[in-house]
């Protein structure tokens, strides 16, 4: 089983740019397709990145050309570079560990969350 934590939210200035890192640990994500979604005030979760376990990604159309979705194996950890911070990319970000059918497919394998905040 595969614990998650989330790190690097924070309050950033419309434009500028942030790294939320994901730190697993008690199995290896090398087996996984990892994720990053958010969940703002009121409204669901959604997905906002994904990346397979050999490296394809997939985008919300919201932040193509924006973000992007990393992982490193061997330090176990997933990235989310987000560039252009808008205000409405403010919400909690959370990882996630799941797979592909056709698209990706969430496991129930969460970290905490991590706060985004983009206001100027």
């Amino acid at each position: 089983q595969v614990q998650l934590v989330e790190s690097g939210g924070g309050l950033v200035q419309p434009g500028g740019s942030l790294r939320l890192s994901c730190a697993a640990s008690g199995s290896s994500i090398a087996q996984y397709a990892m994720a990053w979604y958010h969940q703002a005030p009121g409204k669901l979760r959604e997905l906002v990145a994904a990346v397979r376990s050999r490296g394809g990604t997939q985008y919300a159309d919201s932040v193509k050309g924006r973000f992007t979705i990393s992982r490193d194996n061997a330090k176990n950890t997933v990235y989310l570079q987000m560039n252009s911070l808008k205000p409405e990319d403010t919400a909690v970000y959370y990882c996630n560990a799941g797979f592909y059918s056709s698209t990706y497919a969430p496991l129930p394998y969460w970290g905490q969350g991590t706060q985004v905040t983009v206001s100027s």
